[in-house]
């Protein structure tokens, strides 16, 4: 298998200035309320695609993750390291258990599929029932 190599800094900055985006314009719906409604509409359309965006992108890396963790054995191997305090073997065990087993990757697919939905029916509610 071929280690996947990082993303450049540039695209990993603009997937969190995506989330980024995306939660505060959820959030500033309360304010926007208050004003014209299509106001909270666009504020809701670039939250929820912006949350389509960056949970698809943080489910491919938990996985790339869970998948080179699982395909190396490094959670078992880091048992036979040489040059490490039994802390430091016991943090890595920690850190490679949670990492291949984590719940993020359903967290992100809940949010994901959740956004598509939720965006699928406001498409079909505010430009096709309209």
């Amino acid at each position: 298998m071929e280690i996947p190599q990082p993303q450049s800094n540039f695209v990993r900055t603009m997937y969190f200035v995506c989330g980024i985006i995306a939660t505060l314009a959820y959030r500033i719906v309360v304010v926007l309320n208050h004003l014209d409604p299509i106001y909270v509409q666009v504020a809701w359309y670039i939250g929820t695609i912006g949350f389509i965006i960056y949970f698809a992108h943080r489910y491919r890396v938990s996985q790339k993750r869970a998948r080179i963790i699982a395909e190396h054995d490094l959670e078992q191997k880091v048992a036979q390291l040489q040059g490490l305090s039994e802390a430091d073997k016991q943090s890595m065990e920690y850190i490679f258990g949670t990492l291949r087993s984590t719940k993020e990757k359903w967290n992100s697919i809940v949010i994901f599929v959740s956004s598509g939905i939720a965006l699928f029916i406001g498409i079909l509610i505010d430009f096709v029932f309209k």
